[in-house]
């Protein structure tokens, strides 16, 4: 079976530890941080803090949990403010975490909007790479916005001149916004695939709507599928975006029922 995490994307009412306590119980090997309670500039949280941090540590390795992923909000398609300056703050983080990968966007929203200066997130993602590459901490860019599309997410990988780059493939946006199967993005993509991301969804009267895993039609299956048999060894990560949709299920219900119905879905294949 894959390596399970979920995202605190989908518990945001939760404590660090509910959250700790809830992804052991229910049976996940990793942790992805996307905020902790109402801090979302990670760094910051106060269990990652110089007076927190190693009983923090202690604690996830007693339970056999590690770190997924550090999951920034830096949008390195924008200039506005230093988020470059931010993401080597969560490249800072994770090393001290034992944490592989750190990830960033070059794109806003998850459906594709307008055209991204592409330049200006290769710079981002080139100094971000080299800052990383001495504390053992890769940056990844996730297939988000127009980034999403297979094609541009290369065009985007042959303007880094560095081998410590890697994508996040979050398997819902390239098929939901561009019809891609996930064949056709893990062929373009796999050798720079590290982490995973996966949720369901439907097209309600023309709009997306977030659901229950195996109630839309999000190819998961065959994305699973793919990734065992290729041997992949990363996590395949929940993301319940319950912070950003408060009308979504709660998490205590959701994180059990990804963990029940991949591990049906992993006695299929």
């Amino acid at each position: 079976m894959v390596k399970l995490c979920v995202s605190t994307l989908g518990c945001p009412a939760w404590g660090w530890d509910e959250t700790v306590a809830a992804v052991k119980d229910f049976g996940y090997s990793g942790i992805e941080v996307r905020g902790v309670e109402n801090e979302l500039f990670v760094p910051n949280a106060k269990i990652f803090s110089p007076s927190h941090i190693e009983e923090t540590k202690q604690r996830l390795a007693k339970l056999s949990l590690s770190i997924a992923c550090l999951t920034s909000g830096c949008l390195l398609h924008q200039s506005d403010r230093d988020y470059v300056a931010e993401a080597k703050a969560y490249i800072d983080l994770a090393s001290q975490l034992d944490c592989l990968y750190v990830r960033v966007l070059g794109d806003t929203n998850p459906e594709p909007g307008q055209d991204v200066d592409m330049d200006l997130v290769a710079a981002g993602l080139n100094e971000l790479a080299a800052y990383g590459e001495d504390k053992g901490v890769m940056p990844l860019i996730e297939t988000n916005g127009v980034f999403a599309k297979s094609e541009t997410m290369l065009a985007l990988m042959e303007k880094i001149n560095s081998k410590n780059i890697g994508v996040v493939w979050d398997v819902h946006h390239p098929y939901r916004y561009f019809g891609e199967a996930p064949e056709y993005t893990y062929e373009k993509l796999r050798g720079y695939i590290k982490h995973v991301h996966v949720k369901d969804s439907a097209l309600i009267s023309g709009k997306v709507k977030y659901v229950v895993m195996g109630e839309g039609d999000v190819p998961v299956a065959d994305c699973v599928r793919l990734l065992k048999s290729s041997g992949y060894k990363g996590f395949v990560s929940l993301e319940w975006a319950k912070r950003w949709y408060d009308d979504l299920s709660e998490p205590g219900i959701i994180f059990l029922q990804f963990a029940e119905y991949m591990k049906a879905l992993d006695a299929k294949i």
